[in-house]
């Protein structure tokens, strides 16, 4: 089983951050415009149609707002891994700023190189967007 794990800072509080991130069925809009170019909802499950054309079924297992967290698995769509468990998380981090964890479980071991370049790319295009928002005012 291969296991990609990302992490990077954004320059946004994480109230922010969480607040664009537990919207899941917008993650084309919140998250990683340009990127993802469709997400919708039926039931628990998000689809996700990627600008490579790219369409994954994701079951969405958790949204968990005291850890900041939210969790899923692909489970159908053009890309079919025998097994995917992700999560995100927000964290805090020095001035005002964010951590964001980004932990993916995949085999076959072939698909790694694949979902680690678009966790590459998704993790680039989420910091752009996320420091691009507005950032909440400081306490005091």
């Amino acid at each position: 089983m291969a296991h990609i794990h990302k992490e990077f800072l954004i320059d946004n509080s994480p109230a922010n951050v969480w607040e664009a991130l537990r919207e899941v069925g917008a993650v084309h809009r919140r998250l990683v415009p340009g990127f993802v170019t469709d997400t919708r909802m039926e039931a628990d499950t998000r689809i996700v149609t990627f600008a490579t054309g790219v369409v994954v079924h994701e079951l969405i297992v958790d949204i968990d707002d005291a850890a900041r967290r939210v969790a899923y698995a692909v489970v159908g769509g053009s890309l079919a891994p025998k097994h995917h468990h992700a999560s995100m998380q927000v964290l805090d981090a020095a001035e005002g700023r964010s951590r964001f964890v980004w932990t993916t479980d995949v085999t076959p071991d072939e698909l790694a190189d694949s979902i680690r370049e678009m966790v590459e790319q998704g993790a680039h295009v989420m910091q752009n967007t996320l420091k691009a928002t507005t950032r909440a005012p400081a306490a005091g």
